[in-house]
């Protein structure tokens, strides 16, 4: 069985490498071809950046659903084949319709394709593997796009469109190697996780269920406060306090963005080691003070005068205390969503937490931009620290609602008697070394 579980982690997690990486070569360059490429206007590109986020929030309230009824692997493999159409689309459409038909179907085909992910590792991992198990996901998601935006950096020509044609091409493809890759995989029977419930919940309504559930209710609101002071921040807010108010050149940004991924790339695995059998409330009650320090480092940096290189270092640092508090949230978050999940509503439960990051990043960016381009530079940064640190106060009190066994599951199977768990403890750590060699 945990061999079977093992190969079936290794494909998902290859497919799911190389369709970030093939989704690199877009990513840093979807405005430019959009406005300036295919000549479209900035309109059209501001358009074409909202309807991944507005496609995103319509099909979500739905996947989880067909999640459920159908199982993660169609709802994965429909979503690999949308988000293929979606991408070659954008790279062989030159009217402002056509592009945004397409990046309406590769916005809905992301969207499908991570809650269907999510639960087929929650299937195919046990709940003492299953922290490695989204840490290496999380590990090979921003390896993949970190070296997806090297390739296609040295590929790009803005005075050429067949060049991003080329770009479009491969994450088309990519797409769908990642279709391939999880239509081969053979997912157990039935996800392994706490307090099965009766599939008849469904028929009672599944959201209502959800909203039942105060925990989830509480994992949800922390999530939005999470997404929302960090990603929601990174391409808008952030940005442009970095080069409105510190002053540095778009080639710093660039650097200080693949600073935030290389502190993610180098501290995973050595974060997994360190935060392993650790509370997972108190966690990420320690990413809230880093991220704390993170945004008083950038509110100097905008402070600091006739020391350009110390701002700047102070800004990159931002970066890099978000890659890191991000490589703590990796292992805690997803597994955590899982183990608060009943069976029947694995789904569900991916879904919504999905349905929340996707509000906070459409929420964040545009409150972000608002208010630095308004110039409440001290009152952006202010607003963000206190973020911050009630994500440090939300984690507390939630890990008051948890029960041992979904706050620290490593201490709860080891307070077990050794006598009533002997197999599943077997099964754990030899699912664990599989998942290791991925």
């Amino acid at each position: 069985m945990t061999t079977a579980m093992g190969a079936a982690l290794r494909r998902i997690q290859l497919g799911n490498a190389l369709s970030a990486f093939g989704n690199g070569f877009t990513v840093p360059y979807l405005y430019v071809y959009v406005a300036k490429v295919r000549d479209l206007g900035a309109s059209t590109a501001g358009v074409v950046l909202a309807m991944l986020a507005v496609a995103a929030l319509v099909v979500l309230p739905l996947t989880g659903r067909a999640i459920d009824r159908r199982g993660p692997l169609p709802v994965a493999i429909a979503g690999t084949v949308a988000a293929a159409a979606g991408a070659l689309g954008l790279g062989l459409s030159a009217t402002e319709p056509l592009v945004i038909a397409s990046a309406i179907a590769l916005g809905a085909g992301i969207a499908v394709i991570q809650p269907a992910l999510a639960t087929m590792i929650v299937w195919s991992s046990t709940t003492l593997t299953r922290s490695r198990a989204f840490a290496t996901q999380f590990f090979l998601n921003n390896l993949g796009l970190g070296v997806g935006g090297l390739v296609g950096g040295l590929l790009v020509d803005e005075t050429h469109a067949s060049s991003f044609v080329r770009l479009f091409a491969i994450e088309a493809v990519m797409f769908l190697v990642l279709g391939a890759a999880v239509a081969t995989v053979r997912l157990p029977k039935g996800p392994k996780v706490e307090d099965p419930v009766p599939t008849e919940e469904r028929a009672k309504g599944a959201w209502r269920a959800m909203f039942a559930d105060r925990r989830m209710v509480w994992l949800c609101v922390l999530g939005f406060v999470l997404f929302f002071a960090c990603y929601g921040q990174f391409e808008s807010g952030l940005a442009a306090y970095a080069t409105e108010v510190t002053r540095i050149a778009p080639a710093s940004l660039g650097i200080a963005l693949a600073a935030n991924t290389a502190a993610i790339v180098v501290a995973q695995f050595v974060v997994l080691k360190l935060v392993e059998g650790r509370r997972r409330s108190r966690v990420m009650a320690l990413v809230g003070m880093v991220w704390t320090v993170a945004w008083i480092a950038a509110g100097l940096s905008g402070l600091v005068h006739g020391a350009q290189m110390v701002a700047t270092t102070l800004l990159i640092s931002t970066y890099a205390l978000f890659g890191i508090g991000e490589s703590m949230l990796s292992p805690t978050v997803a597994p955590l969503v899982a183990d608060l999940a009943p069976a029947s509503l694995i789904g569900q439960y991916n879904s919504a937490f999905a349905l929340v990051k996707q509000l906070a990043l459409a929420v964040g960016p545009a409150v972000g931009a608002l208010m630095v381009g308004h110039g409440m530079y001290g009152a952006y940064i202010g607003m963000l620290v206190i973020c911050s640190l009630g994500i440090t106060g939300l984690s507390w009190w939630l890990g008051r609602m948890l029960r041992p066994a979904q706050d620290n599951p490593h201490r709860a199977v080891a307070a077990v008697p050794a006598a009533r768990v002997p197999a599943e403890a077997k099964a754990d750590s030899e699912a664990d070394a599989v998942v290791c060699a991925t």
